[in-house]
């Protein structure tokens, strides 16, 4: 069976604009779940906040599911999208030892300021929607800065 990867699909039109919010969506490679390993699931989401130190991005929540993460930043710096999520795929695959991510990303530009928290409220249910836990608290792989 051969596998099509649409990379250069998500790629086209692709615009990258400093101080643009963006909804990221990043699938692992053949969907596989290594993000129910808590080591990996924990030093993915340290690279976010370490990317935000760099000030590549601001980071306005994202959650680590099983086979894929959400992530709403605000790129800042000099720093375009694809090489923000470069460093991040590049990172957390080094610290965990294994090519972690599918090639490309799917991003979603949030055009209006009021459309941050309802994005935001959908990102971090979605453990709840996927029945891993029955109340948010007890996820251990998200963060939100409304917190």
């Amino acid at each position: 069976m051969k596998i099509t990867h649409h990379g250069s699909r998500l790629r086209s039109g692709r615009h990258s604009l400093v101080g643009q919010p963006y909804l990221i969506t990043i699938s692992a490679r053949k969907r596989h779940a290594f993000f129910k390993d808590h080591d990996i699931a924990k030093r993915t989401c340290r690279v976010i906040h370490e990317i935000d130190s760099l000030g590549a991005s601001h980071t306005w929540c994202f959650v680590i599911m099983p086979d894929h993460c959400h992530w709403m930043l605000t790129l800042e710096g000099n720093y375009s999208l694809s090489q923000t999520v470069r460093m991040f795929k590049g990172q957390s695959s080094r610290l965990a030892g294994v090519s972690l991510w599918q090639r490309g990303f799917h991003d979603r530009a949030l055009r209006r300021e009021s459309d941050l928290l309802p994005t935001a409220r959908y990102v971090i249910a979605n453990p709840l929607r996927a029945g891993l836990v029955t109340r948010l608290g007890d996820y251990p792989y998200w963060d939100a800065v409304w917190l």
